[in-house]
């Protein structure tokens, strides 16, 4: 059986693809890198993380993206012995405007070497490239891009429908001009398109009602290319909307593949929120739902709605190497995002038993962040990892965090104060607006100590224990539902300021404020779901 959400944690916006008997499903990564994660799964049960596909300032620059901006829902696709990927990197959306470059970029392998992106447009997001590989209709031979439209525009609606445009591979070049094939559903917010071909008809799925509880994904088809496309009579392929008390909510935003052995499956956001409609600290994550096909044409999830067990495909089992749950930086591993940067020697150095992570900006900076982090794959879980760092002066800081975007976060770190004295401290951000918790422990000028975190749900506790002494809670619990799309979100007077994407993280951070130069060691990482 398949157990979804089959990605946990921060996985939002998945495309499938397969080749031969390998199946790769492309999540979202807004301002983290490396940009759009790949995972590889022969059985659609057991899923292998590969890491990140834009792992260099060469195919991913991130420097100044907004919280939340970055890489929006990309395209993985293969044709010509190559895959595809297309992707949008959103460099602003705030305040009725959008900055939108889509690119795109090859390589033999899904390791790479991937190419040097290509610029294709600028006048919407959510790419996709669809290969039509057969027949003698509108398309066949030919590429197509698709990509939902945004209208500026003040009294228009900014989500302007489905664009499509051919697209030569050879050149990596758009053809002729987009063509509008589809306007969505009265549910509204089109985006998320995808284009497959089945038995003659062409089909649209694409994700409708917003990234919230009333998402969806509605299909559409057409004899031709270019429409016109029927709306499938029966409503939502998939959504969530209509039922609270389903475990899995936020449900939409499709995309299909078939098995070797012609089975069906649909890809999709799903989340997980800790009270009913209440706020998702694990993001969106992905799930997977079989697909069946009426008898006149039209593919069916069953009853429309998410399920958390489902059966699998008839492959053979191919089970994966689990995690270990310690890691002690030989490498650093798929598991583990930078923030917009990625982890170059000169502020990040692996070796074995040691990460040393050189300062950064503070935490409100969009360029040189010194962040590793992981995502929060359950709702109890816990975080620890030993420090050893010599601050010397308030400027300095280092440590364990639990993480949203810049505006809220919590944070357990190795300070100095102003007679230089090392001291452990607390801090929150919520909203912009920082607490500073009512503790500081003096240690022992560069002397190890190890930080721990845990999620209970709605609360994390911070604790900690020096070489000598046993582990010592905080004296107060924090809340971690400001780690969560819902909470994230800001509007002032109507205009939208910040959206909230992502998840919960839990990382390893450190500044220099003063830019003096300090680093910090960390000997581990231990990260286990379930309580302490």
């Amino acid at each position: 059986m398949i157990q979804n959400p089959v990605l946990r944690g921060f996985e939002p916006d998945p495309v499938i693809l397969r080749v031969g008997d390998d199946f790769y499903i492309a999540t979202s990564t807004f301002e983290w890198h490396p940009g759009v994660r790949v995972h590889h799964s022969r059985d659609l049960v057991n899923w292998r993380p590969l890491g990140g596909i834009l792992d260099s300032t060469r195919l991913l620059d991130l420097t100044g993206v907004p919280d939340s901006g970055g890489i929006w829902a990309p395209g993985l696709s293969y044709a010509d012995g190559l895959f595809h990927l297309v992707f949008t990197v959103v460099d602003t959306y705030a305040e009725g405007w959008k900055d939108l470059p889509n690119y795109v970029t090859t390589a033999p392998s899904i390791n790479g070497p991937w190419s040097d992106p290509v610029p294709l447009h600028a006048r919407g997001f959510d790419v996709s490239l669809f290969h039509d590989h057969g027949g003698d209709d509108d398309g066949a031979g030919h590429s197509w891009l698709l990509n939902m439209r945004f209208d500026w525009r003040p009294g228009r609606e900014s989500f302007a429908g489905i664009e499509i445009q051919e697209y030569d591979r050879t050149r990596q070049v758009l053809l002729g001009e987009p063509r509008t094939i589809s306007l969505g559903t009265t549910a509204g917010v089109a985006e998320g398109p995808h284009l497959y071909k089945k038995d003659g008809w062409y089909y649209l799925v694409h994700a409708e009602g917003g990234t919230g509880y009333e998402h969806g994904a509605a299909v559409a088809r057409s004899r031709h290319l270019f429409g016109p496309y029927e709306p499938d009579p029966a409503g939502p392929l998939l959504t969530s909307r209509h039922d609270p008390s389903l475990e899995l909510q936020k449900a939409g935003h499709c995309s299909l593949v078939q098995t070797p052995t012609g089975e069906w499956y649909a890809a999709h956001i799903t989340a997980r929120p800790y009270s009913e409609r209440g706020r998702c600290v694990l993001g969106r994550e992905t799930a997977l739902q079989p697909v069946t096909w009426t008898e006149d044409g039209w593919p069916r999830i069953a009853d429309g709605v998410p399920a958390v067990t489902v059966p699998a495909p008839a492959l053979p089992p191919a089970p994966v190497q689990p995690e270990p749950a310690t890691d002690d930086f030989r490498t650093l591993g798929p598991q583990w995002s930078t923030l917009r940067r990625p982890p170059t020697p000169d502020w990040i150095e692996p070796a074995p038993g040691r990460l040393r992570i050189h300062g950064g900006q503070s935490p409100v900076g969009r360029r040189t962040s010194s962040l590793v982090a992981r995502r929060v794959t359950a709702s109890r879980c816990t975080f620890e990892t030993r420090l050893t760092f010599t601050p010397h002066t308030p400027d300095h800081l280092a440590g364990l965090t639990a993480y949203y975007n810049t505006r809220n976060w919590h944070y357990l770190y190795v300070t100095a104060d102003d007679d230089g004295t090392s001291l452990l401290a607390a801090l929150s951000c919520t909203a912009g607006r920082l607490t500073a918790h009512p503790v500081k422990v003096p240690l022992g000028k560069g002397l190890p100590v190890t930080l721990h975190a845990e999620f209970a749900a709605e609360i994390l506790r911070f604790s900690y224990r020096t070489v000598e002494g046993e582990a010592q809670p905080l004296p107060f619990d924090l809340d971690t539902t400001i780690l969560s799309d819902e909470h994230a979100d800001e509007f002032h007077d109507g205009q939208l300021r910040v959206l909230g994407f992502t998840g919960a993280m839990l990382g390893l951070w450190v500044q220099d404020l003063d830019g003096t130069g300090v680093h910090a060691d960390f000997a581990y990482a231990t990260y286990r779901e379930g309580s302490a």
